[in-house]
């Protein structure tokens, strides 16, 4: 196998592998939103502290893999350089990469959060803001996937 292939194909897996990861790091950052369902503040700092962890851990990671991987095999196929799909993705991921750490920096402002979980209504507000912003993001996630399998015919003509 020569060295371009090699590195396109390791570039493809590595992208693969880190949507893997988003997609579960999303996932579980929504079912410790949804689970939680009021009590004592000091479950509500846990449950925090485990969401702000699988951001650090995990979705930031992912995400940077997966705009890392995804912009050098642009740059590495000249297939994609006209395939207004690849583009159309990349900038999707560009704005999922903004929209999660806007989501990530909101859960660390550990003031705000000790002040709504005293307060059952702005508890609630919170909380589902968070929870629409992940579907989004999921939402994008799985838009990005279907550009991937699907390739529409998008062509950009670069002069």
């Amino acid at each position: 196998m020569d060295t371009v292939r090699f590195w396109r194909r390791s570039l493809k897996a590595l992208h693969e592998v880190a949507a893997l990861g988003l997609g579960g790091g999303l996932a579980a950052c929504l079912v410790i939103n949804l689970g939680f369902q009021g009590g004592p503040p000091e479950s509500f700092v846990a449950a925090r502290e485990g969401f702000d962890a699988i951001a650090r851990c995990i979705l930031i990671p992912s995400l940077a893999a997966i705009l890392l991987s995804g912009l050098l095999s642009i740059a590495a196929t000249r297939g994609f350089h006209e395939a207004g799909w690849a583009w159309v993705k990349a900038l999707l991921g560009l704005s999922l990469f903004e929209a999660t750490l806007l989501t990530v920096g909101a859960s660390r402002r550990k003031e705000e959060l000790l002040a709504a979980a005293a307060d059952p209504a702005l508890l609630a507000n919170l909380l589902t803001a968070e929870r629409n912003t992940l579907l989004v993001l999921i939402g994008i996630c799985i838009a990005n996937i279907i550009l991937a399998v699907w390739r529409p015919k998008m062509m950009i003509t670069i002069r």
